[in-house]
């Protein structure tokens, strides 16, 4: 049967007993995976835009708070055109990156054969915890504690206004571009453009960083208008005439 939204996000049962209780659902996690997230109901993916904005989930009259850290990954086959629903620019949006996954290299693609043709234990796939929860809670911290001066502040304030009016910095294909960047995906790239800092091992963010992280942070946000969809004009091709366009301060 197809889902509904209270089979995410929970719902309120009765029993002659207990009386109403709640019934907590699979949101309620420190990583949901939505696989395939496109096959699902507009109806049903809306269930997830509270909890990735506000980190808590209302069922019946009552709000709980999601536990921490609260991680959403969602995987979609761009291929695939029957029984799909296009996701929400509002859902999109909430999602910090896009990437994009090419074809395995041959080398992998063996390791794959050879773990698909053996009956394998989870524990021979060298699966291990390295990180708890804490952890990661601790990184998130130190991540906002990344140094960002007000020129590179400026730097992805015009980067995300060269989405919205790219006419203004001489963009390539800007005539394709129907809708620019929201701020979220201001926030978002600053987010971004910090945790790079730090994995780099530095205390401050650079011009470099925020280039380094701009294609996957941006490329869901664009929305193309028709003819550059005909045209087979990627969000990418934009990102790439902006950073080469928009000057650092």
């Amino acid at each position: 049967p197809d889902l509904l939204p209270s089979d995410i996000t929970g719902t309120t049962v009765y029993e002659e007993k207990k009386g109403f209780y709640t019934v907590k659902g699979p949101i309620f996690a420190n990583f949901v995976l939505g696989d395939e997230i496109n096959r699902t109901p507009p109806k049903v993916q809306s269930a997830m835009l509270q909890a990735m904005e506000e980190r808590i989930v209302t069922i019946g009259k009552k709000t709980y708070p999601l536990p921490k850290p609260f991680i959403v990954l969602a995987t979609q086959n761009p291929l695939e055109q029957k029984g799909v629903y296009p996701l929400a620019l509002a859902q999109v949006d909430r999602f910090l990156f896009k990437i994009f996954v090419d074809y395995p290299k041959e080398d992998d693609e063996i390791r794959i054969l050879n773990q698909n043709v053996q009956v394998m234990k989870i524990e021979e796939f060298g699966i291990r915890k390295i990180l708890t929860p804490e952890e990661i809670i601790d990184m998130q911290e130190c991540v906002k504690s990344i140094r960002i001066s007000e020129e590179v502040k400026e730097y992805i304030v015009d980067i995300i206004h060269a989405t919205r009016y790219p006419e203004e910095y001489d963009i390539e294909y800007s005539k394709y571009l129907q809708w620019g960047a929201s701020p979220r995906a201001t926030i978002g790239l600053s987010l971004a453009a910090k945790a790079t800092a730090m994995i780099n091992g530095r205390t401050f963010v650079i011009p470099n960083d925020v280039r380094a992280v701009a294609h996957n942070v941006l490329r869901h946000r664009l929305v193309l208008n028709y003819e550059g969809k005909a045209r087979a004009i990627s969000s990418d091709d934009i990102i790439d005439s902006i950073i080469e366009n928009v000057p650092v301060h």
